[in-house]
């Protein structure tokens, strides 16, 4: 696999933990040298290893923040 180079520019909060200490965080990441997204994924708790997730630009995490806005949670 290669290796895929990344930086977190801002850590924005943790969604949630695992019972093996892995934590579901919204970063904002610089992936190989381009330019920083709004990211949601799984981390170790060295910011090491990651799981699979998902990455937003701006405007897509915008449009989510209006979904979830508008649901009746």
């Amino acid at each position: 696999m290669a290796n895929i180079k990344f930086e977190i520019k801002e850590a924005n909060g943790v969604l949630s933990e695992s019972s093996k200490g892995w934590t579901k965080e919204l970063n904002l990441i610089s992936w190989n040298d381009k330019e920083a997204k709004y990211d949601i994924r799984d981390w170790d708790s060295e910011h090491k290893k990651m799981g699979k997730g998902v990455t937003l630009s701006v405007e897509d995490l915008k449009k989510l923040k209006d979904i979830l806005n508008g649901m009746d949670l």
